[in-house]
């Protein structure tokens, strides 16, 4: 394997396509003509880039050809693209702000500009194309501050997972060009349901904390937000296919009309994806699309977008215990048969998730002048599907079936696979109002959203079938869901040094379920729950390289359809500050905050999981995260470039109270589950020619307890793992533009890891008679060893 990686690397190194290089120049300014350091200026498509220096001066040494800069810049806003003809020598001066992204202004209401009070990471498409070969989106994320990342299947693809301060994904709120993409009941996020949507990314921002109001339920240690497809003014064609360890296949084309006389453009992709998995038998068979049409007049914007995804995998939630890890840590219990006598007889081949999503959505935005425009938002989302479980002698009257007459005895259980469904439909609307001039930028608006999910189950198959039974469905339960939200967000620019923001959100939510849920037990909820959320906070520009900032938030989120089923009704409540100092130079960029959140009544997850396979979560009463976070870039030259972040935390359970051997313990302030103190990632990139990148890429995750009561056996250790990036882009091509060869090592070092699992407790009282005994117990979820991907990538 390393000598296989080791040639590719030296061919690489060795297919330099020479011509006649000239120099591109400029000066990068901002509206009023003052000179920008520290925006970085990349070639569309390549790895070619630089940064301008403190007089916002930038150089690129190109061959002959047509070009698209994309311009970065920090603090205020972006990326902006710029196209351009290199023949000769020439200078090439930018001023920021004079090709306005319309794109962007789809998002205006819930993202912020770099210079806010709000902490935050951007990344824009082209960093993630150096790493789009199959994987999802949280993997792809995975390098950012405060970020942890899993995998079910343990490479990456199918059913994954982040982490945002110790937050689990149900608390990271994810939105898609401003509409909520979190399950309205589960509040979860389920990437599998869009395979490949990273290939339809404009841009990410990240939000840590609170952050500013969004749609839908509230940030409880993050929010994401996803602009799809930017428009392009240039035809193109694209086609991507990658292949990788496990048997991992990533098909992808994709187009795009360019603006037809200026106005209209289409963009379509279709991809495949299919994987193995680390696992056993954990599978991926994955098929995604993407439709965008846009109308783009002088004052109109106008998008109709439809996308959505089918995907089969196989299941891998289930994880293995302690002794299982040691001898065959790819093991996967899940569709396992026994014979009569208790003997393991293989595995159902169809113990699959299979489920189809699709996304239906029309943007409109509108300025009416230079001050004032509005923005609309319609959605809506249709999923449906089911997993499938083999079980093992199952009882049959508790799935609707009769006991059976064999040989004169009854039957009253037995094998037979089983069926649990989820068909919802999912309808929102997003509208604002925007008013900006040289010192206020508002935006009022106002979000409505309706979930209407059915949950039942059904019998497929059994050992000893009865006629007319099979399909009928032994559990039926509904769940609908409104929720109502209206926002006013303001930032005041007081002089050249101060500003400050100000955000008030009032959010309305009613829930009511109906029928039984899978375990046959009615669950009759109907809850309205009324929040107010204000945010404020100020920024301090000290001079042209440090800047300040203080920011305060509230959120209020209510508990998901599982929290119910296990008797919680009560609502949670945080208080986070911020307080940050951002230094902007030349070579060096570096962002510091110290943040306080402090919670009331955080449903946290206890460890357990329930039977399908959710992570189960408790009240902890109070509770609080207090940490720092620090990101930097640093140029090294002109040629290699570090990207060091570091977060260190404590996060504790107050006054945690258990039950331990048959009493009610409190056990002081106990660590919060699945909150590592410290993870740090770095990036350190390395351009040695025009078109080569190659990138070291490093993850480190200090331990952490999967439970609340700082157990040894619930405790995962810390591991330390490192990537390799190789990108080279031919240009010149005489049946393309270009073609990009990308090439990707995962855990270079092959480290054997474990970055999720789960806990639980029983009390055992027959062991000791008239004793009680809290017995525990654990399961790990293995991470894959070294694997690679690589791909190509043609465009048109």
């Amino acid at each position: 394997m390393k000598k296989l990686f080791f040639s590719i690397f030296l061919g690489l190194t060795t297919m330099l396509v020479m011509g006649q290089e000239f120099t591109v120049s400029g000066t990068i300014t901002d509206e009023t003509g003052i000179p920008l350091p520290g925006v970085t200026v990349t070639v569309k498509g390549t790895s070619t880039g630089t940064q301008s220096d403190f007089e916002g001066r930038y150089s690129l040494s190109l061959t002959e050809g047509s070009y698209v800069f994309v311009i970065s810049y920090g603090a205020y806003g972006g990326p902006e693209e710029l196209r351009v003809q290199v023949f000769e020598d020439s200078v090439v001066n930018y001023q920021i702000g004079q090709r306005e992204v319309l794109d962007e202004v789809f998002l205006s209401a819930i993202r912020v500009s770099a210079d806010s009070p709000i902490t935050h990471s951007n990344v824009d498409k082209e960093e993630i194309e150096k790493r789009n070969l199959g994987q999802d989106l949280p993997i792809l994320l995975n390098y950012l501050p405060a970020v942890v990342t899993t995998s079910d299947a343990g490479a990456g693809i199918g059913y994954t997972g982040i982490r945002v301060r110790g937050s689990d994904a149900s608390r990271v709120n994810v939105t898609i060009n401003g509409i909520p993409y979190n399950d309205s009941e589960s509040q979860g996020t389920f990437w599998v349901n869009l395979p490949d949507f990273s290939s339809s990314v404009e841009s990410i921002q990240l939000q840590r904390g609170v952050g500013t109001s969004t749609n839908g339920s509230g940030a409880f240690g993050a929010s994401l937000n996803i602009l799809s497809d930017g428009v392009q003014e240039e035809a193109f064609g694209q086609l991507s296919n990658s292949y990788g360890s496990f048997n991992t296949w990533k098909h992808t084309a994709k187009f795009g009309t360019g603006l037809l006389k200026d106005k209209v453009e289409l963009v379509g992709r279709l991809s495949k994806i299919e994987s193995d998995g680390y696992i056993d038998r954990a599978s991926s068979d994955l098929k995604s699309y993407f439709l965008q049409g846009t109308y783009k007049g002088d004052n109109t914007l106008l998008k109709a977008l439809v996308f959505g995804g089918k995907e089969i995998t196989y299941q891998s939630w289930f994880g293995i215990d302690a002794a299982t890890l040691e001898s065959d840590r790819t093991f996967n219990p899940a569709g396992a048969r026994f014979d009569a006598d208790g003997n393991l007889d293989g595995f159902h081949p169809n113990q699959v998730d299979n489920y189809t999503q699709d996304h239906y959505q029309l943007l409109w935005n509108q300025r009416y002048d230079n001050n004032w425009s509005t923005n609309v938002t319609l959605n809506y989302t249709y999923g449906r599907g089911f997993f499938e479980e083999y079980e093992n002698d199952a009882d049959l009257d508790f799935h609707g079936l009769s006991s059976v007459e064999v040989g004169g005895e009854t039957i009253s259980s037995a094998d037979l696979i089983r069926r649990r469904w989820l068909d919802n439909n999912y309808y929102a609307a997003n509208a604002n109002v925007n008013y900006k001039n040289d010192r206020w930028d508002t935006s009022t608006g106002v979000f409505y959203s309706y979930y209407e999910g059915l949950h039942f189950g059904e019998v497929i198959w059994s050992r000893f079938n009865v006629d007319g039974e099979l399909g009928d469905q032994y559990y039926f339960g509904t769940g609908d869901k409104h929720e109502f939200t209206a926002f006013s967000k303001a930032t005041f620019q007081v002089n050249d040094q101060w500003s400050v923001y100000g955000d008030l959100q009032a959010r309305i939510v009613n829930y009511k379920t109906g029928g039984l849920t899978s375990d046959k037990i009615n669950l009759l909820v109907d809850e309205t729950f009324e929040f107010f959320n204000p945010k404020f906070g100020a920024s301090f520009s000290l001079n042209d390289t440090n800047q300040f900032y203080f920011s305060y938030g509230r959120a209020n989120r209510e508990p998901r359809r599982s929290d119910f089923e296990n008797g919680v009704t009560k609502a949670e409540k945080l208080d986070d500050y911020e307080l940050g100092w951002r230094f902007n130079s030349e070579k060096v960029q570096v962002n510091t905050n110290l943040y306080y959140m402090d919670y009331q009544d955080q449903l946290v997850l206890t460890g357990e999981l329930d039977n399908s396979g959710a992570p189960v979560r408790a009240t902890s009463g109070k509770s609080y995260r207090l940490g720092l976070e620090v990101d930097a870039a640093i140029q090294l030259g002109d040629k290699v470039t570090l990207r060091p972040n570091i977060a260190v935390s404590s996060n504790k359970n107050k006054d945690f109270v258990t039950s331990r051997d048959g009493s009610l313990v409190n056990l002081g302030n106990t660590n919060i589950s699945f909150s590592p103190s410290v993870i740090a990632g770095n990036s350190l990139e390395y351009a040695p020619v025009g078109n080569l990148r190659l990138a070291f890429l490093s993850k480190y995750v200090g331990e952490q307890y999967m439970g609340n009561i700082d157990s040894e056996t619930s405790k995962l250790d810390s591991y330390f793992i490192n990537d390799f990036n190789v990108s080279y882009t031919i240009e010149n091509v005489p049946f393309a533009k270009s073609i990009v060869l990308s090439g990707l090592v995962n855990n270079l070092f092959n480290v054997e890891y474990i970055s999720n699992g789960y806990f639980f407790t029983y009390d055992d009282d027959f062991s000791n008679p008239g004793t009680i005994t809290t017995i525990e117990g654990a399961g790990f979820y293995p991470q894959a060893t070294i694997n690679f991907l690589v791909g190509a990538t043609v465009n048109f």
